[in-house]
């Protein structure tokens, strides 16, 4: 039985969407049970259907490690004291960002020879059914040399493990595809990587989302930016689109022949499916649900840290780190 903790508290929108979310799961999944970490006066429809840790605190959302770490009655502190204890196989919540991960990292260590964990999130390519696995987009400012490599092995395990593709190509985001391009990072972290057979070079950020390459790996900074341009981009041309057709009655009949393929590009941008984005390199599986997740998110960021654990992926990171 695989045993899932939950961070009841979080988000924007708190147990609201997320006790829907793991009774929906159950429903549909009887080798998956639940521990979720809040106050147990609002998760009272939980009861019989899985243990309630109480847990009062909520990390703040501008919470530092330190504070974090002060706050013993939180339910992200208290879940990954469970994951520590390996009383449950992985952790998803939807609140504090920053409290999630250091507490993560700070409680369960990362893997021996990970230099430093990755937040990594598949993000959609114009290739309809592919996403491109991109890392790291925001566990840390900045990243050494090794550490880009070491995330190029990470992203590709992710790739095959999860994502299916049986020989992940990775390219590093720069500001051109020369080899002389990038960063003063970047520029060595090129040559660590030039020999191994999955690197194929660089990568404009213009053609990231082409489907061209199935792995691509950045420092914390420009990853977080790229993901937060992205999402900003995304939401522009949505409301455009919808603009531009509301414009008058023969815009709105223009609509009715294309709407298959809006359709189509809306499901494609739709980040819920995603379910969010995973802190990979540390002993444990963690997964970040968007802050403002409704439950059908939050289920799926459930979904996401249910396949991470059958695929093993910890052990298999560990693996490829040692080769």
């Amino acid at each position: 039985m695989i045993r899932i903790g939950i961070d009841c508290t979080g988000g924007d929108n708190g147990s609201t969407v997320i006790v829907p979310a793991i009774k929906s799961f159950l429903s549909k999944n009887k080798e998956v049970s639940f521990v979720a970490f809040g106050n147990e006066e609002e998760l009272k429809e939980l009861k019989g259907l899985c243990e309630v840790v109480h847990a009062p605190d909520v990390v703040p959302m501008e919470a530092g490690p330190l504070e974090a770490m002060r706050m013993k009655e939180s339910s992200i502190y208290k879940m990954c004291q469970y994951a520590k204890e390996n009383k449950i196989d992985a952790m998803v919540s939807a609140g504090s960002t920053g409290g999630f991960l250091s507490l993560s990292t700070l409680i369960l260590k990362t893997i021996e020879g990970v230099h430093r964990a990755a937040f990594i999130a598949p993000f959609p390519t114009k290739i309809k059914g592919k996403k491109v696995v991109i890392l790291d987009i925001g566990a840390s400012n900045e990243n050494s040399p090794e550490e880009l490599a070491q995330f190029a092995v990470i992203g590709s395990l992710y790739s095959k493990y999860i994502l299916g593709v049986e020989n992940p190509s990775v390219c590093l985001l720069s500001n051109g595809t020369e080899e002389g391009k990038g960063s003063p990072s970047g520029k060595l972290a090129y040559k660590l990587l030039k020999d191994k057979s999955f690197f194929k070079g660089n990568i404009e950020a213009r053609n990231a989302l082409s489907g061209e390459c199935d792995v691509v790996v950045c420092d914390g900074f420009t990853g977080n930016t790229f993901l937060k341009s992205s999402e900003g981009m995304a939401k522009m041309m949505s409301g455009m689109i919808k603009a531009a057709f509301k414009r008058n009655l023969f815009s709105k009949l223009g609509y009715l022949f294309v709407r298959k393929g809006i359709k189509e590009m809306s499901e494609t941008m739709d980040y819920k499916s995603t379910g969010g984005a995973m802190l990979l390199g540390i002993n444990g599986i963690v997964v970040k649900a968007h802050g403002n997740s409704d439950s059908y998110a939050f289920e799926c960021a459930i979904n996401v840290a249910y396949k991470l654990v059958k695929e093993d992926i910890v052990n298999k990171i560990k693996e490829g780190i040692k080769e």
